[in-house]
């Protein structure tokens, strides 16, 4: 960095960011790939994609067999430490359980990374998606009640910054994409204090979200229920769930406080 703080153009690594968008290529969806398809979903070429498995499989972040490559557990490393200075899944956890308990549904908090969200604890009652969630699951902020709440948090500059930058990817017919209105929709979340995604993400699938304050009174997180159309409608997630919600959010916060 130089005095001022401010970064410069060669102070990025690129090499660091290419051996990041390796082990990002890895997903649910693709546990498990060849030399050619971590060099497309990676963005570079097969010869580098090669050093760089070769270089996690030295390092045991990564395992070959044969042609294919897969993560190792030790890839949680690299996250262990933030979430355990972070404090909030483990004080999180407890009131997440009661409230899942008390709404009868999956319950969850996250965080924001960039223009994403990532699961940091979770209570799950029933598989409701095609994809399964755990910790560390990452979705695009703007089509998710969480990521709603988070990207409504930041200054308004900020957000506009995180969802103008890159492709603003759609799940369903109802997925909101036009920067002018997912702008509206944040200033709304912003003003209300809560978000709810109807079917957006997936078909059917709705939630509700609110956020999590920390001890400096910033959002930390935001956690969130979430269930089916066939289960909730969007009247009831309001008038039953969201009261619950909030009680929940102001609990943790508390707790928060004594850590």
């Amino acid at each position: 960095m130089s005095e001022t703080n401010e970064p410069r153009a060669n102070d990025f690594i690129q090499s660091l960011a290419r051996g990041f968008a390796v082990i990002r290529s890895f997903d649910a969806e693709h546990p498990v790939q060849n030399l050619s398809e971590v060099a497309k979903r990676a963005d570079i070429s097969p010869a580098s994609a090669r050093r760089f498995l070769y270089t996690l499989e030295t390092m045991g972040y990564v395992r070959a067999d044969g042609r294919q490559f897969a993560l190792t557990p030790r890839v949680l490393e690299l996250g262990f430490s933030y979430l355990s200075a972070l404090s909030l899944p483990e004080a999180m956890q407890p009131h997440l359980e009661q409230l899942s308990r008390a709404v009868g549904e999956s319950v969850s908090a996250a965080v924001l990374t960039g223009s994403d969200i990532v699961y940091i604890a979770r209570v799950p009652t029933r598989r409701i998606m095609s994809i399964g969630i755990t910790i560390g699951t990452s979705f695009p902020a703007h089509a998710t009640s969480m990521g709603r709440v988070l990207l409504a948090a930041l200054p308004e500059a900020r957000a506009r910054e995180l969802i103008s930058n890159g492709p603003l990817e759609t799940f369903t017919s109802s997925t909101l994409t036009d920067v002018t209105a997912l702008l509206e929709e944040l200033a709304r979340v912003r003003k209300q204090g809560w978000a709810i995604n109807d079917g957006e993400l997936e078909e059917g699938l709705r939630s509700l979200a609110v956020p999590i304050h920390g001890k400096d009174g910033t959002v930390a997180a935001a956690i969130n229920i979430s269930t089916t159309v066939n289960r909730n409608s969007l009247e009831q997630m309001q008038q039953v769930q969201l009261p619950q919600a909030l009680d929940t959010a102001r609990a943790i916060e508390a707790e928060l406080k004594l850590l």
